[in-house]
């Protein structure tokens, strides 16, 4: 049963005429006021709830109550007329569970699986230097490891640099513009890899690869925003990150395959793997130009006339996104953001615990992981055997980040969902920093894979950040800032490994146990700084009457997440 929020006991005989007894809301009655749409969100629709009502009947009303449903607060929270989808906006708009199914089926294949295989193609790009390191490509370059540390640097800086840049670019013109335009200019310094010198034009290409790819994540993270509510997001993040590790996998395997090619036209492996997966990016980053809608009611072009939707699909997604987070009608999805709206974004401190946790979280596991491949070269195995042992890791992190992300829903704590990669990586690490020289290569090869095959939390947190700034002018800034935050982390952790410290660095290992115990501490410390918010507030709005919160819902100048009536998530 969902925990409610403000004004949740004062359902309006209104909304009773409104929803009869199909209509389930997680056993409770739905408040008519503006955290209605929060209380449903803020415990949300977890998938235990899901599947316990999988059982019902598909032709009942799915509509759900929201503020839409008061006459007071109707005009409160009505789509100004700006708004890209309000022509379908229609508060009196009904639907059964059968048709939103249907329509959710359709995001999911058209909107949601193409967003998956563009990641798919960041990553291909993004991660084809781990490949490159198991075909000599530092001594065919004449770099060493803190060369190697230096371009994982440099390409997370400028990575991080574009983050906020790019973010405004795409609220500008929009993602489904601005994306496919990304995709074509890394993909093309992707391929210009074949023709590497040295170590001049390998900083060039980190450096640019960084800048160009820096913001494609929260990009389209705002843009499956447009789509899905925000208990549908989560998971949807959680198979845009599988993409990643579907990336790793068939990397794994093409790289065994291209790098073989070492010898032909006296080129060497991995400029053949540069350049063949760098075609493939620029094949999709073409693609999307045509697959990427501006938004719902956005679906029709030159190319496809009827659009993806009916008017009738149209009317449902918009108006069960609206009834989920009314705030999502604040501004048009070509709307940029001013100097004020950034600044006032960024002086948010209510974010800062899940900026400062973005920084931190990775740390533990980003070294093991960056230097995967050298450390089994260095344990002995050929390019082929190294590219084939770091699937492992993939699938069991795969799995991991499926599990946590399902794991998320059910306990519908963020905290207790995102801690688990501290608590995994802890044990590992200490094991690690006992290793010595005698070491079994075959124990190593296991203890490094469990520490790879980390729990991902990220999607969730990245979710969370989206949750909790509840309005679009926030969101837009808080992915990209909270995003920086975990470049800057890897910026840390590319360093972490030390030439003078190989092959066990110890005084790495010894780091990084330290960095995991702070972090199991700030998690706990997260968690009371959002529960003693809420508790605040919630303190604040029960000492009002009804009319009293009916009037600030009406007149408040509050916005986003400083409003009496949200509840943060944690």
């Amino acid at each position: 049963m969902s925990t409610r929020l403000a004004g949740a006991d004062k359902a309006s005989s209104t909304e009773a005429s409104l929803y009869d007894e199909k209509v389930p809301v997680d056993d409770e009655k739905a408040p008519p006021l503006a955290v209605a749409v929060e209380s449903r969100t803020a415990s949300g629709l977890s998938l235990w709830s899901h599947w316990r009502r999988r059982g019902r009947d598909l032709d009942a009303i799915a509509t759900q109550p929201s503020v839409f449903d008061d006459p007071a607060t109707l005009e409160a929270y009505r789509p100004p007329p700006q708004y890209e989808n309000a022509h379908r906006f229609d508060p009196k708009a009904r639907w059964t569970y059968r048709e939103e199914q249907r329509v959710v089926r359709k995001m999911n294949w058209r909107i949601a699986l193409w967003a998956c295989i563009m990641f798919f193609a960041l990553d291909l790009d993004r991660g084809n230097i781990s490949q490159a390191n198991s075909d000599n490509f530092l001594d065919d370059l004449n770099l060493t490891t803190n060369d190697f540390n230096l371009g994982n640097t440099i390409f997370r800086l400028t990575f991080l640099c574009a983050e906020l840049p790019s973010q405004l670019i795409s609220k500008r013109v929009g993602p489904d513009v601005w994306i496919p335009m990304q995709m074509v200019l890394w993909s093309t310094v992707s391929f210009a890899q074949f023709w590497l010198k040295g170590r001049s034009s390998f900083l060039a290409c980190r450096a640019l690869l960084g800048f160009m790819q820096g913001g494609f994540i929260p990009d389209v993270v705002l843009y499956l925003s447009y789509f899905f509510t925000k208990t549908e997001l989560p998971i949807r993040l959680a198979f845009f990150w599988i993409s990643n590790y579907v990336s790793d996998i068939v990397s794994a395997f093409l790289a065994t395959g291209i790098l073989r090619l070492r010898g032909v036209n006296g080129k060497e492996g991995w400029r053949y793997l540069f350049l063949i997966e760098g075609l493939v990016t620029l094949g999709v980053g073409i693609a999307s130009w045509f697959l990427m809608p501006a938004g719902p009611t956005q679906t029709k072009a030159w190319y496809r006339p009827n659009g993806w939707f009916n008017e009738r699909e149209e009317v449902i997604m918009v108006n069960r996104i609206l009834r989920d987070d009314p705030s999502k009608s604040d501004m048009h999805n070509r709307e940029g953001l001013s100097i004020k709206m950034i600044f006032q974004a960024l002086q948010d401190w209510r974010m800062w615990p899940i900026y400062i946790l973005g920084i931190v979280h990775q740390i533990p596991v980003g070294p093991p992981q960056t230097y995967l491949t050298l450390s089994l070269r260095n344990l002995g195995f050929n390019t082929t055997e190294t590219n084939l042992l770091s699937i492992p890791s993939t699938v069991i992190g795969m799995m991991m980040l499926l599990g946590t992300s399902y794991f998320a829903e059910i306990v519908n704590s963020r905290v207790a969902a995102t801690v688990i990669l501290q608590l995994w990586a802890l044990p590992l690490l200490v094991a690690l920093y006992t290793f010595n020289a005698q070491t079994s290569q075959w124990v190593y090869f296991a203890v490094v894979t469990l520490v790879t095959g980390y729990p991902y939390v990220h999607p969730i947190q990245v979710a969370w950040a989206s949750r909790n700034s509840y309005s679009v002018r926030t969101r837009t800034v808080s992915a990209s800032v909270y995003n920086m935050f975990v470049q800057a982390g890897a910026i840390v952790y590319a360093n972490i490994y030390r030439k003078d410290d190989k092959p066990l660095y110890k005084r790495g290992n010894r780091i990084l146990i330290a960095i995991t115990s702070m972090n199991i501490v700030l998690y706990i410390l997260t968690f009371f700084f959002y529960r003693t918010l809420n508790h605040r507030r919630e303190k604040i709005w029960n000492s009002w009457s009804g009319k009293e919160q009916k009037e600030y819902v009406e007149t408040t100048k509050d916005e986003g997440n400083k409003r009496l009536d949200f509840r943060f998530a944690y």
